[in-house]
């Protein structure tokens, strides 16, 4: 991809930076459709808790160019509101694709990861360094889905408690 990347070039959903980080078999199963998150208890919990965290925000779930789904949409920030901490790099990432895909649109904001379970959250900015990265993941996001087959399954911790698991390892 060209050093200067068009918004053509961009058109990913943030969750799949997202599984980039977390698991690139992952990653090749939920591009070609093989979902499921709607059977996962976590991701149940996940979403309960984005739906009654922060109720008084009114820019909730925005979705941009019928694409990216933001959490919540603020004056000066992009918020996500993640379970967990536990995959702290997927998380900042996925922020950073959403702030690179609006600078490009001409709209610079900051991001903010919340994180509600633990009382905390993770302020960002979109540097040249997280630029770079997000031009390289996008690179690698085009190669791994283009494949045939999925990269093989590879065991790690948060195997046992994806919504993959008993497809990788059943």
């Amino acid at each position: 991809m060209s050093e200067q990347m068009e918004l053509q070039d961009l058109k990913f959903q943030g969750i799949k930076i997202n599984y980039l980080y977390v698991c690139k078999r992952k990653l090749w199963l939920f591009s070609k459709n093989i979902t499921f998150e709607n059977q996962s208890d976590k991701v149940l919990l996940g979403k309960v808790l984005h739906e009654y965290s922060y109720p008084k925000e009114d820019a909730k779930e925005v979705l941009i160019d019928n694409l990216i789904m933001i959490d919540i949409l603020s004056d000066g920030a992009v918020r996500e509101v993640k379970y967990s901490s536990r995959m702290k790099e997927a998380d900042i990432m996925q922020v950073m694709y959403y702030l690179y895909y609006l600078k490009q649109k001409g709209i610079e904001k900051q991001g903010i990861i919340n994180y509600p379970k633990e009382r905390r959250k993770e302020i960002l900015e979109l540097t040249p360094e997280y630029e770079q990265k997000v031009k390289q993941a996008l690179s690698e996001i085009e190669k791994i889905t283009s494949q045939v087959t999925p990269p093989p399954a590879t065991k790690q911790k948060i195997c046992k408690s994806c919504a993959y698991f008993e497809f990788c390892w059943g």
